[in-house]
C-alpha cells in the first residue's frame, strides 16, 4: 500500500523532479563518502560509494517502473506510446542515479571506461526518451525494471566480494550468494532480456513509431540495448566458468 501511495503521489506530481533526485543522490554518496565509510581505506571505500547511490536506485527504480507499467491501460502499453507523467518522474530518478554514478566514476575512476560508456550510454536513451521524443517509455521502464530487479541481490554479492579477502565472513556470505545470484541473474539478462528486446527491436525496425520516434533515435536504442544485453551475458558467464573452475579446483584438493 505504500508504494501504491508514492505512486499516487509522483503522478500527480507536476514539478520537475530531476534536481530534487540528484541532490538526494549526492547527499547519499557524501555521507557514505564522509561518514559511514570513512574507515575503509580509500578503493574499497570508492566501490562501497557507488554500491550505496545503487542500493538506493535499485529496487525503488524497479518497483516503480513496475507500477508506472500496471498503472497504464492496454492500449497505453505499446513502444510507442506517449510518456506519462509517472513515467517522466521514474526516468527522471533513474537519470539522476546515472549522473551522479558517472560523475563518481569521472572524478575518482576515470581508466574505468567500460562503466563510463555504459552510464553515458544509458544516460543517452533514457535523456532522448524522457526530453527529446517524449514517447517509448514503456519499453524502457520495462528494460529497467529487468535491470533492476537484480540489484539488491548484485550489491550484497559485490559488498561482500569487496571484503572476502579480509573478512572470513564476508567471503561466507558471497560464496553463498554467487548461486543463486547468478541463476536469477541469468535467467533476467539471458532470457527474459534478450526476448523482450527482440520484440521491441522488431517493432521499432518496422517503422510503426516512425511518426513519434525518429529513426536515428530508434537504431540507437536498438544498438545501446542490445551491447548492454551482450555485455551482461558475457560477464555473467565468465562469473559461471570462474565459480565452476573454483569447485572444480576444492574438489580435486578434497580428493587428494
Amino acid at each position: 500500500m505504500a508504494v501504491v501511495g508514492v505512486l499516487d503521489s509522483l503522478a500527480a506530481e507536476e514539478r520537475w523532479l530531476y534536481p530534487g533526485f540528484l541532490a538526494m543522490y549526492a547527499a547519499i554518496y557524501c555521507v557514505g563518502q564522509l561518514a559511514l565509510l570513512r574507515r575503509w581505506a580509500w578503493p574499497l571505500r570508492l566501490d562501497g560509494a557507488s554500491c550505496l547511490i545503487s542500493l538506493a536506485h535499485g529496487t525503488p527504480a524497479a518497483l516503480a517502473a513496475a507500477g508506472a507499467i500496471l498503472a497504464l491501460p492496454p492500449e497505453a502499453s505499446g513502444f510507442a506510446a506517449p510518456n506519462t507523467r509517472l513515467q517522466d518522474h521514474v526516468l527522471d530518478y533513474s537519470v539522476a542515479y546515472f549522473t551522479m554514478d558517472l560523475l563518481h566514476y569521472l572524478a575518482f575512476l576515470p581508466g574505468d571506461t567500460l562503466f563510463i560508456a555504459h552510464h553515458v550510454a544509458t544516460l543517452f536513451v533514457f535523456v532522448t526518451c524522457r526530453y527529446l521524443v517524449r514517447h517509448g517509455a514503456y519499453a524502457l521502464l520495462v528494460l529497467l525494471v529487468l535491470a533492476e530487479v537484480t540489484s539488491l541481490l548484485q550489491n550484497v554479492w559485490t559488498l561482500a566480494g569487496i571484503w572476502r579477502a579480509e573478512k572470513p565472513a564476508a567471503a561466507r556470505v558471497y560464496r553463498a550468494l554467487s548461486p543463486p545470484f547468478y541463476f536469477i541473474y541469468t535467467v533476467v539478462r539471458g532470457v527474459a532480456g534478450p526476448l523482450f528486446f527482440l520484440k521491441m527491436s522488431l517493432f521499432y525496425l518496422s517503422g510503426q513509431a516512425v511518426d513519434v520516434i525518429p529513426w536515428w533515435v530508434r537504431i540507437s536504442w536498438i544498438v545501446v540495448v542490445g551491447t548492454a544485453i551482450t555485455v551482461s551475458n558475457l560477464w555473467i558467464w565468465n562469473l559461471w566458468k570462474e565459480l565452476f573452475r573454483e569447485r572444480k579446483q576444492s574438489m580435486t584438493k578434497k580428493s587428494t
